[in-house]
């Protein structure tokens, strides 16, 4: 980690959560210490997850450092894609209107239902017999 001025921002989805640094730089993504390429393999998550720089037209101009723990790739891309967004408010209030649009500095509440007792899922009942 650098010790030179950065800008922070906290995402959560599902049950991960994503501390971002914006540092300036000119663009590269690491995530826990390794390069996103590594860590989200999947282009369209990536490309999910950066969607925040490219509204604002701020691809090259930051790098970002990720720490993310809890759930699995998916929400880690959600969560990032939150933290960023809501960097880039702290690092210029101006990018807040175009953000808040798209809805990336909202919280995706959406999480899995719970198991219900009798049932083997949280919706999916035994099969019925009738005789």
């Amino acid at each position: 980690m650098t010790t030179e001025h950065y800008h922070y921002g906290l995402g959560r989805r599902k049950s991960s959560v994503a501390r971002v640094r914006l540092y300036p730089g000119t663009g590269t993504v690491i995530i826990n210490g390794k390069p996103a390429e590594a860590v989200i393999p999947r282009e369209s998550l990536r490309m999910d997850m950066l969607s925040p720089l490219t509204l604002t037209e701020n691809s090259r101009a930051f790098n970002v450092q990720v720490v993310a723990a809890g759930g699995g790739v998916s929400g880690w891309a959600g969560a990032i894609r939150q933290g960023i967004a809501r960097a880039l408010v702290v690092a210029d209030e101006s990018y807040r209107p175009a953000l808040r649009t798209e809805g990336l500095l909202t919280r995706d509440s959406r999480v899995k239902e719970r198991k219900k007792p009798g049932l083997k899922r949280a919706r999916k009942a035994p099969q019925y017999t009738k005789r």
